[in-house]
């Protein structure tokens, strides 16, 4: 079993939230807006296209409006095995996170 990396979690996370929506745009805004972080154009495009390749996600053409110049956008979605990916990912942290606690400066003086 391949465990996903944190970027390609993060970006099938964006695309879960994004339901419907989720577009290269509105990926980049959504992981940009979470993690407050710049994520380029550019830098999303080799994990999306390996993430398809590797079967975790799909994509489909949306119809061409006026709006958009009468271009059309490459939806995602996530396929079962994304799904999968991620619930494999978050069943791991929750049992590695398990018992911590945030120390702070206050709880050191303690």
């Amino acid at each position: 079993m391949r465990f996903i990396t944190r970027q390609e979690e993060l970006i099938l996370l964006a695309i879960f939230r994004l339901k419907e929506s989720a577009y290269l745009v509105t990926i980049r805004k959504h992981l940009i807006q979470y993690t407050g972080k710049d994520w380029t154009v550019g830098a999303l495009y080799v994990p999306l296209d390996r993430l398809r390749r590797d079967g975790y996600l799909d994509t489909f053409i949306g119809e061409a409006t006026a709006v958009r110049g009468r271009n059309a956008i490459k939806y995602y979605r996530l396929t079962n095995k994304g799904s999968k990916a991620l619930t494999d990912v978050k069943k791991v942290l929750d049992v590695m996170w398990e018992g911590y606690t945030e120390i702070t400066e206050a709880s050191k003086n303690e």
